[in-house]
């Protein structure tokens, strides 16, 4: 690639070889001008003296005196400085200022000769093999009468004519060179007027593309490019308006996608990634800025993305899957899609937009199993109702002993159902109260209340031989519903006695950090197993369903006790070690 030349240097040069061009053709036309002038005057000047010479010498040449001509030569010469040749019509020289006659050639066959015989009169520059020099010759004709009776010749050296010349040309020369730097300094001058606001403007354009459009072009005093300056300033405030615009719209827009908990994904007709927003990312594992322009395939790893990506690009209704995740546990996205147009109208991708749905889908499955849990439940002992009330009407009634066995089974199950819909409705209503916010919280002493809890359980504890023990700080104060939360720590307690060894013990501590108070009861009992932890506070979950059907839970009450917590603020999490016992812990913030 060539190397690009400032507009400076490609005027100049220019300006300055037309200048000197100009100045050489009118410096050579003067001096040749000049040189032509010099020869016509000292042409002009050698035939008047000529015409002198002719005057003073016809008195020789009729009758013919050679002898006298010659002399009037030499001395008229050696006066004029100027050498005189009188030559006969044959051409004979009879008389010269400089030579001896006699002794030089015939002249008739001399150009200035010939021309005189001929003209008004000759002349001729060439070099003179008598004086071995160039001169100018001017030869006239001598007329007493008609006929011709000689000629007279006047000639000088052309030497001192060429000298006079060249002074005059060195001069000419001179003047021309003084000139022509004249000129090339109003060259410069000019091609910077002409250059510098053209590179003010390739400064000013270079400013606007680094995006300074506060900059303002110098306007010239030249029409052309002081209007050009103007219409780049003015083209400079309606780019930055607009850019501006541009930038608050994409602002907007990025603001809007970056808000949004809905992953939105933009990809052209090849599936490469045209724009990404944080939820999409945060969905995805990705970054926004490197997957953009990369293959969606690259981007995000998933089978069923990729066709609904290209059923998406192919359909020209909107389309709508379901997105199954896997990489950090099991992720629903409910992806809507639909085509990308131009202007024109003309398809250039598609756009999909990614709900998460996971908590919907769970808790429509949690719903599934709730529903089919309590009716497993409530039929279990209605089932089993049902089938003592049949064996009574079949007899069994009259059997006193049969009798009261079997209602003694029947009002167990009924205790049970009536466990379990107590818990259902203290369940509903917990979450009644939380979603109307009508749990009522005041400072309750945490100690007192615990040991209301302790109370309640005390009895089914002493039965087991087992000891609860407490600690607790006497002024600790929590921010609680106390009836509320009273019957969490009573089922975390009932809970842990269900499942605790006999003559084992239950502790039950309080502690507070800066910010928050911790609650844990823990007991020595059998443990759970981790793969159970996560569902432990779903309703109806059963580690071990014979057991605790057999232990009467009605596996509510840890369910229970998630939404109490929850509905103050807190939270609830469990540890267990298998055979070593298990403790949960409540999290309040303090009051």
């Amino acid at each position: 690639m060539s190397r690009k030349k400032r507009l400076l240097w490609q005027l100049y040069p220019s300006y300055l070889l037309i200048t000197l061009i100009s100045l050489m053709a009118v410096t050579w036309y003067a001096s040749t001008s000049s040189r032509n002038f010099f020869l016509e005057q000292t042409a002009s000047d050698l035939e008047a003296r000529a015409h002198l010479v002719e005057r003073q010498i016809s008195v020789h040449l009729d009758p013919l005196d050679p002898k006298g001509v010659d002399l009037l030569c030499k001395k008229i010469g050696r006066r004029a400085s100027t050498r005189i040749t009188i030559m006969l019509p044959s051409g004979q020289v009879i008389g010269d200022s400089e030579e001896d006659p006699g002794k030089m050639d015939n002249h008739a066959d001399r150009p200035e000769f010939n021309g005189a015989l001929n003209k008004p009169y000759g002349a001729s520059t060439r070099y003179s093999l008598t004086l071995r020099k160039n001169m100018m010759y001017v030869a006239i004709p001598v007329k007493k009468t008609h006929p011709i009776l000689a000629v007279v010749r006047t000639s000088i050296p052309v030497d001192a004519i060429d000298e006079v010349i060249d002074n005059i040309q060195i001069k000419i020369a001179v003047g021309g060179l003084i000139i022509g730097l004249f000129a090339a300094m109003l060259s410069l001058v000019v091609s910077r007027r002409i250059s510098r606001p053209i590179e003010d403007l390739k400064k000013g354009a270079e400013r606007f593309a680094r995006g300074d459009f506060q900059f303002r072009l110098p306007v010239s005093n030249l029409e052309e490019i002081g209007g050009l300056s103007e219409a780049m300033g003015e083209m400079a405030l309606q780019l930055h308006e607009r850019i501006n615009t541009i930038m608050r719209q994409r602002n907007e827009i990025e603001a809007v996608l970056s808000s949004m908990v809905e992953g939105v994904i933009a990809v052209d007709m090849e599936q490469r990634v045209i724009s990404m927003n944080h939820a999409a990312a945060e969905m995805f594992g990705s970054i926004p800025s490197e997957a953009k322009g990369r293959s969606i395939q690259e981007v995000v790893r998933n089978t069923l993305l990729h066709e609904f990506v290209t059923k998406a690009l192919s359909s020209r209704e909107p389309v709508e899957k379901d997105v199954v995740l896997s990489s950090d546990g099991e992720r629903f996205l409910n992806g809507h899609g639909t085509m990308l147009r131009d202007a024109e109208g003309n398809q250039t991708g598609a756009l999909i937009v990614f709900n998460d749905v996971t908590r919907i889908r769970r808790l429509e499955k949690i719903r599934r199993d709730f529903v089919a849990n309590v009716s497993h439940e409530i039929k279990t002992p209605i089932t089993a109702i049902k089938g003592f009330v049949e064996t009574l009407r079949d007899g069994a009634v009259k059997n006193i002993e049969d009798a009261d066995r079997f209602l003694a089974i029947i009002e167990k199950h009924v205790d049970r159902l009536e466990a379990i819909i107590e818990d259902l409705l203290a369940l509903s209503r917990i979450e009644r109260e939380t979603e109307r916010e009508e749990v009522v919280l005041a400072e309750v002493r945490l100690k007192d209340m615990l040991k209301t809890a302790i109370q309640v359980c005390e009895a089914t504890a002493m039965a087991k031989g087992i000891r609860i023990e407490l600690s607790c700080a006497e002024d600790m104060v929590a921010k609680l519903d106390a009836p509320l939360f009273e019957q969490a720590v009573v089922n975390l307690l009932d809970n842990a006695i269900k499942y605790s060894n006999n003559e084992g013990a239950i502790g039950v501590e309080a502690t507070q950090t800066d910010n928050e108070i911790i609650i844990s009861v823990s007991d020595q009992g059998c443990g759970i197993e981790k793969k159970h932890l996560p569902r432990l506070f779903e309703r109806f979950y059963r580690v071990d369903k014979a057991r605790s059907r057999e232990l009467g839970g009605t596996g509510l009450g840890l369910a229970i006790v998630k939404h109490i917590v929850q509905a103050q603020g807190g939270s609830v999490a469990v540890e267990s070690t298998p055979g070593k016992g298990t403790t949960f812990t409540i999290h309040l913030p303090r009051a």
